[in-house]
């Protein structure tokens, strides 16, 4: 039956539905093996020849809200990192804590002078000799990629940044890289030319095993808008407060009445925010 049934990708690609990538991304949202039979035989049920992805996501994800809430906020993780918008800086402020938790020191939003001109640089890194000069890239549409034109632009900010930084004292051991972080993902030819030239890239899925949404799940640094219990007014109102994580939330609980939530609703925020917490 399923080869029958061709969806509709977010690009605009028209390929066959899958039964097992559905399963499977219910399955890294650690969504219970009974749950995840459940919805995909729902799902299979009602599909329809020229449903698009989005649509099939968002039943998804509202039967697997019914069922567990958590769950739901780690199956949601993709559109979470679309609504730390509109600014880039929530974002910023994410890879810069996920660089933290491996260990770096950082920096975020740094004037830095280049050896010709001054650059805005969005996260500064500094492990043992590892320096690290990162340009994050941030979209509120998953269709939007990165292309080649972005790792060109970094990578020469970064030569004329790097000139610079040979010169200071002590740098004379320190490995210096340029990188990119984006939330969506790069074009073939952005990954050759980044590669080619040595830079750091990192997007939703990039590099395999150890792309934004694995690190993500491994270090339990899941964004505060992946919470289902929360209204998306209240989710800005922490973010401009400079507060991006679930973790900063679970951290320090009086955040929720600093922003006005209601005591009856703290609980199950405070369950929530402290199980995406954990670390896998």
């Amino acid at each position: 039956m399923d080869n029958s049934i061709n969806i509709i990708k977010h690009s605009g690609d028209i390929v066959p539905f899958d039964v097992d990538k559905l399963k499977n991304s219910l399955r890294r949202a650690q969504a219970s093996e009974d749950v995840i039979q459940q919805i995909a035989g729902q799902i299979q049920s009602v599909i329809y020849d020229g449903i698009t992805t989005k649509k099939i996501y968002q039943m998804a994800f509202k039967m697997l809200k019914g069922k567990s809430r958590v769950s739901a906020s780690k199956y949601k993780l993709k559109k979470a990192l679309m609504e730390l918008g509109p600014s880039g800086f929530p974002f910023e402020k994410l890879v810069g804590k996920i660089m933290e938790q491996e260990g770096f020191s950082t920096q975020v939003g740094v004037i830095v002078q280049g050896n010709c001109v001054q650059h805005e640089v969005d996260v500064i890194a500094l492990k043992d000799n590892n320096h690290y000069m990162i340009e994050c890239k941030y979209h509120s549409d998953q269709g939007r990629f990165c292309n080649v034109k972005i790792p060109l632009y970094i990578h020469s900010r970064f030569l004329d940044v790097e000139r610079k930084w040979e010169h200071q004292k002590g740098h004379e051991a320190k490995l210096h890289k340029g990188g990119v972080y984006t939330n969506t993902r790069f074009t073939t030819d952005a990954i050759q030319y980044g590669k080619c030239v040595g830079l750091l890239l990192t997007s939703w899925d990039y590099p395999m095993g150890n792309g934004l949404k694995d690190r993500i799940d491994k270090s339990g640094f899941h964004p505060l808008t992946a919470l289902t219990t929360m209204t998306n007014a209240e989710k800005t109102k922490l973010l401009d407060k400079g507060i991006v994580l679930c973790k900063e939330i679970h951290e320090t609980p009086t955040l929720l009445n600093e922003i006005g939530i209601d005591k009856t609703r703290h609980k199950k925020i405070l369950e929530d925010s402290e199980e995406l917490c954990k670390n896998h």
